[in-house]
């Protein structure tokens, strides 16, 4: 008992509670930031989400039909007399940085009877790291807030704003970490006219590949026979540079080498055709002419440029005398475990044929899978099928971790449109690196209920645009629309 009433008086004197959101949720483990976040969507898609988030609290929100701003209705914070109450309410609000870069900031208003202080509170200013990428993600310091013209509550005055950051981390969850959309189907309708990629330099057939930094880790991957597979974010520079190197470093152990790319395999033909040219500016328009899956005109990241330069990594490599295949293992129409079954069969079939070989699978997250997905348990996925089809054939799995930044993806935006443009991505918890850290390969003890065998982290995500992009949608496009695939 004596114990007990000394924990109580020494958290009376010095104990302070962990920051939670009105909902009890306790703080995110993420850091505090120092830079506002740029939301890379229009200003009234995130105002709608926010509106949507607090709605969803059983708030009814109000709108400043002038300034835009946010409000909530206010609740009482416990229960007190008459003359030493307290209140709160949310206020939103919204700033257009760009047409498709908005910041939108949450606070707490708090309201207390008989109250005449008014201060505020804000986390403190922090510098902002040079960013030479055009896509600025963060604006350089939080900026501190006034908060007048706000609506008042007779009888009480306004004490203080507190910006609600676990609030704003949930808002993140809605706008950066929702799933990309595989656009299956089609038809391919965008002419090939003077290509230019990103980045790309034709040079002499002799030229080395760009290996890049190394991977650190990956040498216990690179074994004879072994297949990789990696959840890819599509529509990054990341990911293919960093499967250029472990190409790269496949190679340099003389292992016979495939790299499996999410394309249709009815383009087989055209990809083995580059894999065999010279590399030329020539060479590069003929494989984007004889493959629709890079013409199409609602694009996903699997044709992006970045994808372009990994195919050509492989084709320096082979010129190199090394012995580089690639496959083209995805489904032109299916959807489903229909999708997945001829995915796992392409790479199956090119197994069986090529046991020894090292192969390097990029694919989507759910595609890669060992293990199965808790929302349907029907849903087989190609990683497990693989897996079940090659016993004698050590099959890892990789999920990616990253530091935030943005990748060309399609999503549902919030009305219910396919759009396909540069979003912001932010990983989970468990997947977040530190910005300016080596990119490296983590492997777990054991693999989880997904089936990841480790994760391959990357750094901070860039953006890389469709290799071929059409400036302007027809307003009558005389084709049935790509259909997004099911996961």
């Amino acid at each position: 008992m004596r114990m007990h009433w000394m924990l109580g008086l020494l958290c009376m004197t010095g104990c302070t509670g962990i920051s939670r959101g009105l909902d009890g949720d306790p703080l995110d483990t993420e850091p505090i930031p120092t830079v506002e976040r740029v939301y890379l969507v229009p200003l009234d898609e995130a105002m709608f989400v926010a509106r949507r988030l607090l709605e969803e609290q059983r708030l009814d929100i109000f709108e400043n039909n002038t300034t835009h701003e946010l409000y909530s209705q206010s609740w009482e914070i416990g229960v007190n007399v008459r003359g030493n109450r307290t209140f709160e309410r949310y206020l939103v609000r919204p700033e257009e940085v760009g047409p498709r870069q908005s910041i939108v900031r949450i606070f707490r208003l708090q309201y207390r009877e008989a109250e005449d202080a008014v201060t505020q509170q804000t986390p403190e200013p922090g510098s902002q790291k040079r960013n030479d990428h055009y896509y600025n993600h963060n604006r350089e310091v939080f900026a501190h807030e006034t908060f007048e013209a706000v609506p008042q509550m007779e009888g009480f005055r306004l004490r203080r704003g507190i910006r609600d950051l676990p609030q704003e981390r949930k808002l993140l969850m809605r706008l950066e970490m929702a799933p990309s959309l595989e656009l299956v189907g089609g038809k391919a309708s965008i002419p090939v006219r003077d290509v230019k990629v990103a980045g790309w330099t034709p040079e002499t057939p002799e030229a080395a590949p760009r290996c890049g930094d190394p991977v650190e880790g990956v040498d216990a991957l690179l074994t004879q026979g072994g297949t990789v597979l990696v959840a890819d974010p599509m529509g990054t520079r990341e990911l293919p540079d960093a499967a250029s190197r472990m190409l790269c470093d496949a190679t340099a152990k003389k292992l016979p080498v495939a790299l499996a790319l999410s394309v249709p395999s009815v383009d087989q033909g055209a990809l083995d055709e580059y894999l065999t040219s010279a590399g030329t500016d020539a060479d590069l328009e003929r494989l984007l002419v004889l493959s629709d899956f890079f013409r199409r005109v609602d694009q996903d990241g699997r044709s992006s440029a970045g994808v372009i330069h990994l195919l050509e990594a492989a084709r320096r490599l082979r010129h190199q005398g090394h012995s580089v295949s690639v496959v083209a293992f995805d489904s032109k129409q299916a959807a489903g475990n229909a999708r997945e079954e001829e995915m796992a069969a392409n790479l199956i079939a090119f197994r069986k044929e090529n046991p020894d070989a090292w192969m390097l699978v990029l694919a989507g997250d759910v595609h890669v899978r060992t293990g199965g997905v808790n929302w349907d348990s029907k849903f087989e996925p190609m990683g497990h099928r693989l897996t079940a089809a090659l016993p004698s054939s050590p099959v890892r799995a990789l999920d990616v971790g990253f530091a935030r930044g943005a990748h060309f993806a399609c999503r549902f935006n919030v009305w219910q449109q396919v759009d396909c443009d540069v979003h912001g991505i932010n990983p989970a918890a468990d997947a977040r690196q530190e910005p300016n850290t080596p990119r490296k390969v983590a492997l777990f003890d054991a693999p989880g209920e997904t089936g990841f065998h480790g994760r391959l982290y990357l750094g901070t995500l860039s953006p890389s645009l469709p290799v071929l992009q059409r400036a302007a949608k027809p307003v009558v496009q005389q084709q049935a629309p790509a259909q997004p695939a099911e996961r």
